[in-house]
């Protein structure tokens, strides 16, 4: 069963941000391709959704894989549903972050 892989706004407004700033810092090409090959390997989890490491310490079914070493992505599978929850790059607290974000909720 294929999942449908669903980018959260926190997610957008970080991959945003990431494009940017990659793009300030070398090439606006660079930031775009690097972005759009997050999103691919994000959309990648449709097929195989269970991956990365489980992290209910943060909260229950949180799951967090590693990309390309400098990048965490932050998730949770929903019933048929990938929820991208964040995209931290270069060693942003995403665990703060997050945890932040289920104390609001």
């Amino acid at each position: 069963m294929a999942h449908r892989v669903i980018f959260s706004p926190r997610a957008e407004a970080q991959l945003v941000k990431l494009n940017r700033d990659i793009g300030d810092r070398s090439a606006p090409g660079i930031g775009e391709r690097y972005t759009a090959a997050i999103v691919k390997y994000c959309l990648a989890f449709s097929t195989f959704p269970h991956r990365g490491t489980r992290r209910d310490d943060i909260w229950p079914g949180l799951r967090t894989v590693g990309y390309r070493r400098r990048v965490t992505i932050a998730f949770e599978v929903v019933d048929d549903t990938v929820n991208i929850l964040g995209v931290y790059y270069g060693g942003q607290d995403y665990e703060a972050d997050l945890r932040d974000e289920e104390d609001e909720a």
